[in-house]
């Protein structure tokens, strides 16, 4: 079996993997300041709910944004796993050519992306990444990077605003009864919800045009499942890409020696 873990900044999601097949998954919030002890305790009482065990886990796949997290990882998969994790980064294989002008500024998690939904839909595509930061991918059929564009994520916005305007409470991000809100907690959900949505539109258009094609385009993240249907150009929801694109990378680079 595989463990899948994906670090992004506000939320951690884990996955066990037999051969193809996703078996189980989780979200947890990411804490910078966590150890390898305090992380064991975690996964063993998610294994334990789900039947599973340390010892059935033959390989560790990690993509994170969060560098500070790597380290208590690393020592968790020795600890606990006995194993060597595979890290996302510089010397994978990925089957992509990165068009940035420095590849090593691509994030992690955008390659682990790129690499799964190239794999399960073909290009060209446009990949959104609606976490903490909302992110765009744009992605050849030749399987080139070619750049993307990176903004603020809905929560980030909806809590900057809580901290700038005194008045304004935090609200939960769900859909409004109305578009026109009655109340400001309605107000604030309504200009979230439907503000990202225009902004998501705005941006694959501003894509398209540059592009001179019409492309695909492929949601994941957390907040993919609320945002897509509101949208005008996202065709596909697949809020675990990025564990699938683990999953890949883990076989293509699997030749890198994983047990002690």
């Amino acid at each position: 079996m595989l463990l899948a873990i994906d670090v992004g900044n506000t939320h951690t999601v884990l996955g066990v993997f037999q051969e193809e097949k996703l078996l189980v998954d989780w979200r947890v919030a990411t804490n910078r300041t966590t150890t390898e002890d305090e992380l064991a305790v975690l996964l063993r009482n998610l294994f334990q709910g789900e039947g599973l065990a340390f010892k059935q886990i033959q390989g560790i796949c990690i993509s994170s944004v969060v560098p500070p997290i790597l380290r208590s990882l690393e020592a968790l998969a020795a600890k606990y796993f006995r194993l060597k994790p595979m890290l996302v980064g510089p010397g994978m294989k990925t089957g992509l050519t990165i068009k940035y002008e420095n590849p090593k500024e691509v994030g992690a998690d955008r390659i682990v992306n790129a690499v799964a939904a190239l794999e399960r839909y073909g290009g060209p595509l446009i990949i959104v990444d609606l976490g903490t930061a909302t992110t765009f991918c744009v992605v050849s059929e030749e399987w080139e990077y070619l750049g993307g564009i990176i903004s603020p994520g809905v929560g980030i916005s909806a809590e900057a605003l809580f901290r700038a305007a005194a008045k304004l409470p935090r609200v939960e991000l769900a859909k409004p009864k109305n578009v026109i809100g009655r109340n400001t907690i309605g107000s604030m959900q309504s200009g979230l919800l439907y503000g990202f949505a225009g902004q998501i539109d705005g941006i694959v258009e501003r894509i398209w045009q540059e592009l001179g094609t019409k492309t695909e385009v492929i949601a994941t993240g957390g907040l993919a499942e609320l945002l897509a249907p509101e949208t005008r150009t996202i065709g596909k929801v697949d809020p675990l890409l990025t564990l699938k694109g683990l999953r890949l990378l883990y076989t293509r680079n699997r030749d890198i020696v994983q047990s002690f």
